[in-house]
């Protein structure tokens, strides 16, 4: 296990030796997976990507310097994938299959890099966008995000002396490990770490994925994070995300096609893979239509992760979809991944243990829960609901309408024709959990 000094390596901070992105691989999985499918199926559709702070009050051009922000994202478009990263993408096993990646897919990526972004100010906030190939912009989200994030943590952080920081890991620590000894307590736990996109940090996110590896064994069966997947010999977890529904959405002529674009991505995608990456996200344009006009062959595959509603709201209404045609949920799974914290981790494992298999993404609250834990005023630790999305394709703008429509994105003209298509049964506007 690696010992880092989390509060010596702060206050001595060295920008070369701890850059915020180290690699290509720190992404995660359903990155890769995804680019693979947007790589044989859209190598020519364009896509647009921007970063959205949900939080508006965090004034992030105030917080961080502009010199740095530029200068982290023209060190991520510096790298590439190196030799022994694409060796072991090759010869790995992900979810029990063998050459998961195309010897010629990998070929392409070995001289992929990350494409030019615009970034320019306003009212207090960063508009940065990355257009180009979606082939490309695809792999700036996860960078992106993680950027952002610890540059905040670190203005939050720059001047504290070391002592202070001391005392800030170690009540973190000690937070995190009480957390671990609550999970101890659920015997068939199954839990990965999802936290790359608003981490604290890098290295914050190495120790807390060494964390729950100690703490929990086998319950903890990896992380979303390929790079640590690599480093500390853990499975490489993850799906598909929004981003793939929304661009199909944005490319779809006419009402019907619009209608039929979450399942047209459904069957590019179980072209290429199967199994346990057989896992539906429905909320794109709102779980209740998803589940309302999917086809019977949806309810064959693995599970659902659901992602804007209640875990326990969520998970009830798919369990009763697949009884209404013939499934026995017990041979199901739900994935709960949405602002998960112990508490309701706590709370959704004891009300569907037993009657479906479960699986917890922990997202924010692992990677990036300071809160209560610094000797001093640091508004800038508390996290906050930040998030790049795909604003458009070829030209013609992407909408999320989310089961919360806190969380929708995109043009007003575009969010009221997709909710007439789709409807609006089942939205309910909820504050936005990071």
């Amino acid at each position: 296990m690696l010992r880092t000094d989390l509060a010596t390596r702060v206050h001595d901070h060295n920008w070369r030796l701890d850059p915020i992105i180290r690699s290509l691989l720190d992404t995660d999985f359903y990155k890769l997976l995804m680019l693979q499918l947007i790589w044989r199926r859209y190598p020519d559709v364009q896509a647009t990507f921007e970063l959205i702070n949900r939080h508006r009050a965090v004034r992030l051009a105030d917080d961080i310097p502009e010199a740095e922000l530029r200068a982290q994202l023209d060190h991520a478009r510096s790298l590439r994938f190196t030799r022994r990263e694409l060796i072991w993408l090759a010869g790995n096993t992900f979810y029990g299959r063998q050459q998961m990646f195309a010897p010629d897919f990998l070929a392409w990526l070995a001289d992929a890099q990350l494409p030019e972004y615009e970034l320019s100010k306003q009212d207090g906030q960063y508009l940065l966008r990355f257009p180009g190939p979606w082939m490309l912009t695809t792999l700036w989200e996860i960078p992106a995000l993680a950027i952002v994030n610890e540059l905040r943590s670190r203005a939050a952080l720059q001047g504290r002396d070391r002592f202070a920081l001391d005392v800030l890991y170690a009540r973190a620590k000690a937070k995190l490990w009480g957390k671990v000894e609550r999970l101890q307590a659920l015997p068939d736990l199954v839990l990965s770490d999802f936290g790359t996109r608003r981490r604290h940090s890098f290295l914050w996110q190495r120790w807390c994925v060494e964390a729950l590896k100690e703490g929990l064994g086998a319950r903890f069966i990896g992380t979303s994070n390929v790079l640590l997947a690599m480093e500390s010999d853990l499975e490489a977890i993850g799906t598909n995300a929004h981003e793939l529904p929304m661009v199909l959405a944005a490319l779809a002529d006419g009402d019907d096609a619009l209608r039929a674009a979450p399942y047209r991505v459904l069957e590019d995608w179980r072209e290429l893979y199967s199994g346990n990456l057989l896992v539906v996200l429905p909320d794109a344009f709102g779980t209740a239509a998803f589940l309302r006009d999917a086809p019977d062959w949806v309810a064959d595959w693995t599970g659902f992760r659901p992602d804007s509603l209640p875990p326990v709201e969520a998970g009830e209404q798919v369990i009763r979809w697949w009884r209404e045609r013939g499934r026995d949920p017990a041979n199901k799974l739900l994935i709960f991944s949405d602002g998960m914290d112990v508490d309701s981790i706590e709370k959704t494992y004891a009300h569907f243990h037993g009657r479906v298999r479960m699986s917890f993404g922990w997202g924010t609250n692992l990677t990036n829960d300071f809160r209560d834990c610094a000797p001093f005023a640091a508004d800038g630790l508390d996290p906050i609901s930040l998030v790049c999305k795909v604003t458009a394709a070829d030209g013609r703008p992407a909408v999320k309408l989310s089961d919360n429509p806190a969380k929708a994105t995109g043009d007003k003209d575009e969010i009221a024709r997709y909710l007439r298509v789709f409807g609006e049964a089942g939205r309910e506007t909820t504050p936005v959990v990071v």
